[in-house]
C-alpha cells in the first residue's frame, strides 16, 4: 500500500472539498445580496411567497457553515491515522518528521473553521435582512387594512 498516494488523497480531498464549499458560500452569499437589492415587497401576492423567494440557498450557507469543521476534523482524523501508520512502518522515529506531519493534519481542521466562520456570519447577515423585509411586508399590510 503507498502510503503517500493515500497521504496526498486525503490532503487534496478534503482541502479541495472544503475549498469548493468556501467558493459556494461565497457565492450564494453574493447571489442573495444581489437579489434583497431588487426585491420588491408589493409584488408579491402572500408574505410566504415572499418568505420563500428569500430563503432560497440560505440553507446551503447554514449547511456548509455547521459541516465544515466536522469535514475539516475527518480530514485531520485521517492525518492523524496516516502519521500514525507511517510511524509503525518505519524503523527511525523521528520526532521531526512525526511533529511535522501531524501540524500537516491539522490544517485541515484549520480549513474547516476558515470555512465555517464566515458561512454562519454569512448566514446570520442574511438572516438579518429576511427579518427586515418581512417586517417591511408587515408594515405594508398593516398600512392597506389601516386604508
Amino acid at each position: 500500500m503507498n502510503i503517500e498516494l493515500i497521504k496526498d488523497i486525503v490532503d487534496y480531498g478534503v482541502i479541495g472539498l472544503l475549498g469548493v464549499m468556501s467558493f459556494m458560500t461565497f457565492w450564494f452569499w453574493v447571489e442573495r445580496i444581489l437579489f434583497f437589492r431588487g426585491v420588491d415587497v408589493n409584488s408579491f401576492e402572500t408574505k410566504e411567497e415572499l418568505e420563500i423567494e428569500l430563503t432560497n440557498n440560505i440553507n446551503i450557507i447554514s449547511t456548509f457553515g455547521s459541516n465544515a469543521p466536522y469535514i475539516g476534523l475527518l480530514g485531520t482524523v485521517f492525518g492523524i491515522i496516516i502519521t500514525f501508520y507511517s510511524m509503525g512502518q518505519g524503523s527511525d522515529l523521528d520526532a521531526k518528521t512525526i511533529m511535522t506531519s501531524l501540524a500537516l493534519a491539522l490544517k485541515a481542521t484549520a480549513m474547516g473553521l476558515i470555512v465555517a466562520i464566515p458561512a454562519i456570519v454569512f448566514y446570520n447577515h442574511l438572516a438579518r435582512k429576511i427579518e427586515v423585509v418581512l417586517a417591511y411586508w408587515d408594515i405594508k399590510e398593516k398600512r392597506k387594512l389601516a386604508n
